[in-house]
């Protein structure tokens, strides 16, 4: 059978996989590449490259970045700055919140935005008593229409700059995306703010993201932590200097518990040895701290005067607070516990044992089912100790610091890495697979991430594009990229360059509404460079219709992950999509017909 035939119908069955939707998009791909090289139509190479490509080292080294990024609380600063600066005006907080979540997605990437923007936006509908429904979608478009501000933004965008590369047209550089993004976000900001009101739905919904704005504040308040607690400065000679928390015996002082050995801008050490200088957080009652601070050596500071004073001693940029609970059959019941208990590590101490929401009495106790326990300790530790199935997690340590841990450990490292990152790429010095594969290997030297925590890249979309990547190849190489092209050329070609691109637009934004864009953009790129190359002119214009083409999924909830995940919090229906988006793709499409070819000439 002619190639070009057997390659049209494994594009057909393709497309209808991806609009089914009932097989996972990357395995759909694999099979495609599988189809390709069995029926002989590319080489076991050609097949396979791919997954070799630059162009999937570098989406996953930018993946890499921005998991850097979100967990350090770079995000969670922004969205704290915006919270207190703001004001309380409804139209400036929306205004504020969506060009932040441009900003972030320009920064991190739209998937990562819209996930560090949901809990903000769950504190600006509290503020501003605005149902979630009438601000979910409005952060969606920001962070989709963002996307084109920088290079970063999406993977389509590294798609179409690669192929402009390829195609040997005007290169699309790192900042040159907001020449069309600027304008895309400015006109769906005015959209939304004007229209917004009038075609959004007003819904409440029933499942929010949790707000743990006050987290730390509730379990100070639920455990009564803000009762007796004082500060001890180890003065030299104390018998403390050289021991951790877990080597403290306070047997000798009832009542009296160690909740951590904290620096002198009250950071958590961890289980760090004591030095002369620090200080140790201990509760209970005034005279027996008396009596320990005289008979050990050690000076009392300034008590706290204020529970939230209290909070943030306790949970901070370096330790934070964990409620479990002990669950039936759990190894843990009968076990002796008791407040100032560390773990055999040292880096996790007791500061609170509850039963049925009240303090169990006496120095010790051995636990039950339905037991509540208060632990204290690194992040680090809370999140390697917690994952434990002899207790329940009441609240995921990791979910709570990313919402109110603001500039964490290795933050500072994150944004000058950052920096260099967007510095490599605007001056093009290293290729771009070269220069985040630097960033994102200096990230897990600097600590800022670990290794284990790149295994949660989203593999899916790298698969994907390395398994879609074989198609276009064989759509160039049995000449039916050209052949669609022909006929997108003989359906608006009349109308010169610009109707061409309007018509690219239209094939890449219908696509993106039932596939994924990233899979939008593989199958039209071709098609575009196809046709640039019929009428004889740069590709770069058409290439630069594809992305927005591709990146205009506004008129369906499924058509990307960045409107799955405010789908449920919004409480939206399917047909709630279209009103408003149809609105931002005509304008998308105005971008791309007056404004793109001004700066990028045919």
């Amino acid at each position: 059978m002619n190639p070009m035939i057997v390659t049209s119908l494994i594009l057909a069955v393709t497309m209808v996989l991806f609009i089914w939707n009932k097989l996972p998009a990357a395995v759909v791909a694999v099979m495609s590449l599988l189809a390709l090289y069995l029926t002989g139509v590319l080489t076991m190479h050609e097949a396979l490259g791919g997954f070799g490509d630059p162009l999937i080292v570098f989406i996953a080294a930018l993946l890499g970045v921005g998991i850097g990024l979100e967990t350090t609380g770079v995000g969670t600063w922004a969205g704290q700055w915006l919270i207190r600066h703001a004001g309380q005006s409804q139209k400036r907080l929306i205004a504020s919140l969506l060009i932040l979540s441009a900003i972030s997605t320009a920064l991190i990437g739209m998937n990562g935005a819209v996930v560090a923007m949901l809990p903000i936006a769950v504190i600006v509908c509290v503020r501003t008593r605005l149902e979630p429904s009438q601000l979910m979608m409005p952060v969606s478009i920001a962070c989709l229409t963002g996307a084109k501000l920088t290079l970063l933004g999406s993977p389509v965008n590294v798609i179409a700059a690669s192929a402009a590369d390829a195609a040997g047209g005007a290169p699309i550089r790192f900042f040159e995306w907001s020449i069309v993004g600027l304008p895309l976000f400015a006109g769906s900001l005015v959209i939304i703010l004007v229209l917004g009101p009038l075609l959004l739905p007003k819904r409440s919904s029933g499942s929010l993201p949790a707000d743990f704005s006050q987290h730390a504040h509730t379990l100070v308040e639920q455990y009564r932590m803000a009762e007796d607690v004082c500060r001890l400065r180890v003065r030299a000679g104390s018998p403390f200097i050289g021991k951790t928390v877990a080597d403290i015996d306070l047997s000798q002082y009832p009542g009296l518990s160690v909740l951590g050995l904290m620096d002198e801008e009250d950071a958590e050490l961890g289980g760090q040895a004591a030095l002369e200088g620090q200080h140790l957080l201990v509760r209970g009652d005034a005279q027996v701290v008396a009596r320990l601070a005289n008979d050990l050596h050690l000076a009392i500071r300034e008590p706290y005067r204020e529970s939230q004073a209290v909070t943030n001693a306790l949970f901070n940029r370096t330790s934070g607070l964990a409620e479990v609970v002990i669950p039936q059959r759990s190894a843990l019941i009968g076990q002796a516990v008791f407040p100032g208990m560390a773990t055999h590590e040292g880096d996790l101490i007791v500061l609170a044992v509850q039963r049925s929401g009240e303090d169990v009495p006496g120095p010790s106790t051995h636990l039950l089912a339905g037991d509540h326990l208060l632990f204290r300790g690194t992040w680090e530790a809370l999140d390697k100790h917690f994952s434990d199935p002899q207790i329940l997690m009441v609240d995921a340590p990791q979910a709570v610091r990313r919402q109110t841990v603001a500039l964490s450990r290795g933050a500072r490292e994150a944004l000058v890495i950052l920096a260099v990152l967007v510095v490599l790429l605007a001056t093009n010095v290293v290729p771009a697979a070269v220069a985040t594969l630097i960033c994102v290997t200096a990230m897990v030297l600097t600590r800022v991430i670990k290794l284990s925590q790149l295994y949660s890249i989203d593999w899916n979309t790298c698969v994907l594009v390395g398994a879609l990547i074989p198609l276009a190849t064989a759509m160039s190489k049995t000449g039916l990229a050209y052949l669609l092209g022909d006929y997108v050329i003989q359906i608006v070609g009349s109308g010169g360059p610009r109707a061409v691109m309007a018509g690219l637009f239209v094939v890449a934004a219908v696509l993106t509404q039932v596939i994924s864009n990233n899979s939008s953009a593989l199958v039209t790129v071709p098609i575009a460079v196809a046709t640039a190359r019929e009428l004889g002119v740069s590709a770069t214009p058409f290439l630069i219709a594809v992305a927005l083409g591709a990146g205009a999924a506004h008129l369906t909830p499924m058509s990307t992950p960045v409107n799955i995940v405010t789908y449920g919090p919004g409480a939206y229906a399917f047909g709630d999509y279209w009103k408003i988006g149809a609105l931002i793709v005509l304008w998308s499409m105005a971008v791309v017909v007056f404004i793109a070819p001004l700066y990028w000439r045919f």
